[in-house]
């Protein structure tokens, strides 16, 4: 029984994944799902994201957060639209909260929706919201197994920002053993090594969003 609602579940979140898929396309609003761990870093990275974008294309943000608003307020501080969900205990966003957050957006003015996800690694991987894409956001304070560990998600990303960089000396992280995990699991998938705290590698992702939203809208040179 328990399996059959949990199919259910799915089901449900997947039709509604759909709809909201179709309804970014009709806009041609890209939409990039960030999804880690608690301290690994994601709204830090989503604030270097806005503010590299300021100015450059039009961005609004959905926080997903178990309780509080001081995510979405670090974010609304950047001048950018933001809605957040409250999950209230929930470990993941599901697609008719989005769909109900997006209805908030003029997503005709929109280029690209960041969803900063609730911080885990299992649930969030497991429902699709109608994103362009899944990024998975580790960070080397983590240690070196997070692939192996939680494989689900470093399959369905497309893209893994390695967070944190600068901590690698001080940390019992091996890089090497990160990296074959990932081969293992996704031989093709592009890791973004950064630190947001002196902003190496920033430039490697900023491009990869770049590259992403003229994939997505077909278009040439998309940023101004």
């Amino acid at each position: 029984m328990e399996i059959k609602v949990m199919k259910n579940i799915l089901g449900a979140n997947q039709q509604r994944a759909d709809n909201v898929r179709a309804m970014l396309r009709g806009h041609n609003t890209l939409m990039l799902n960030l999804i880690g761990s608690p301290g690994c870093g994601k709204t830090t990275l989503l604030e270097k994201t806005l503010e590299r974008f300021k100015g450059r294309c039009n961005v609004a943000v959905i926080e997903g957060d178990v309780a509080s608003d001081r995510d979405a307020r670090r974010i609304q501080a950047h001048d950018v639209p933001v809605v957040l969900i409250n999950t209230d205990g929930a470990c993941h966003l599901e697609s008719i909260s989005i769909e109900k957050a997006l209805a908030e957006f003029d997503l005709d003015a929109i280029d690209i929706v960041f969803v900063e996800n609730v911080g885990n690694l299992v649930c969030p991987a497991e429902f699709d919201i109608g994103e362009y894409a899944k990024i998975a956001v580790s960070s080397v304070a983590e240690g070196d197994d997070k692939p192996e560990k939680y494989p689900l998600l470093f399959r369905e990303a497309k893209a893994v920002v390695l967070n944190k960089t600068d901590l690698t000396g001080l940390c019992e992280f091996n890089r090497n053993t990160f990296m074959e995990s990932l081969g293992r699991l996704n031989g093709r998938l592009p890791v973004l090594e950064v630190s947001c705290r002196n902003g190496t590698g920033l430039e490697g992702w900023f491009s990869w969003i770049e590259e992403a939203l003229r994939i997505y809208t077909g278009s040439g040179p998309h940023i101004t």
